[in-house]
């Protein structure tokens, strides 16, 4: 009973929260096609020409950059001190989302390996408990959901602070270049900031909001493994 109830808070929380968030994904994906502003940033460099740029501003040039051509995900890898470039070239969006990976490359190491390390085990500990569950030999099945849960914070609060950060900066990092560079006129780089503004606005609040989703959806499937098996 109690973890029936606890089910239904959990979904009525992560409902509420979507209604306040605004999360809709198919809004962020329109609001990153824009096609006179993908014309504009074709006159700036190559992905990785500017994602050098970036790391010798930050005098962070011991990073290693690639282009990975087979994803739309671009990301920095803190185990191997290595930024992956996505297929972006053709997006106006890929000069700010270069700053935010180059910003994820100088953040605190210690908080980046411990963000690295902390996720392993969360989903190893969660994988863990799941597959006991299943097979009935798992004891006291609140205290584990209890861990699940604290587990689950400790992971949004580390993960939320290192994507706020990048994301918040990267806007500055980007306009910084824009304006370095001198390639597009001060109308056009403007057009460009309004438009990574109103994409952090909304894009900010969706990745807190997924990232909070994506613990709560384990806390949920544990819940429904103890409730089934």
């Amino acid at each position: 009973m109690e973890l029936l109830i606890t089910l239904i808070i959990i979904l009525i929380i992560i409902i509420i929260l979507k209604i306040l968030f605004g999360y809709n994904l198919k809004k962020i994906e329109k609001m990153a096609q824009n096609k006179e502003l993908d014309e504009l940033t074709q006159k700036y460099p190559s992905n990785m020409e500017i994602c050098k740029y970036y790391l010798k501003k930050l005098n962070n040039e011991t990073v290693t950059v690639e282009e990975n051509k087979d994803t739309k995900t671009s990301l920095y890898i803190a185990i191997t001190n290595k930024i992956s470039i996505a297929n972006i070239s053709e997006s106006y969006t890929r000069i700010q989302t270069i700053a935010h990976e180059c910003l994820h490359s100088i953040q605190d190491r210690k908080l980046l390996m411990f963000n690295f390390i902390f996720s392993n085990i969360y989903i190893l500990y969660f994988l863990v408990v799941s597959v006991l569950t299943i097979f009935k030999v798992l004891p006291m099945e609140l205290m584990f959901l209890n861990i699940l849960v604290i587990f689950g914070f400790v992971q949004y609060m580390v993960k939320a602070y290192l994507e706020n950060d990048a994301m918040i900066k990267a806007r500055f990092l980007a306009k910084d270049y824009l304006e370095e560079s001198k390639i597009a006129s001060e109308e056009e780089i403007n057009k460009l900031i309004s438009q990574y503004d109103y994409i952090n606005n909304i894009g900010i609040k969706c990745t807190n909001f997924n990232l909070f989703l994506i613990v709560m959806i384990k806390i949920l499937i544990f819940i429904i493994l103890c409730l089934i098996f």
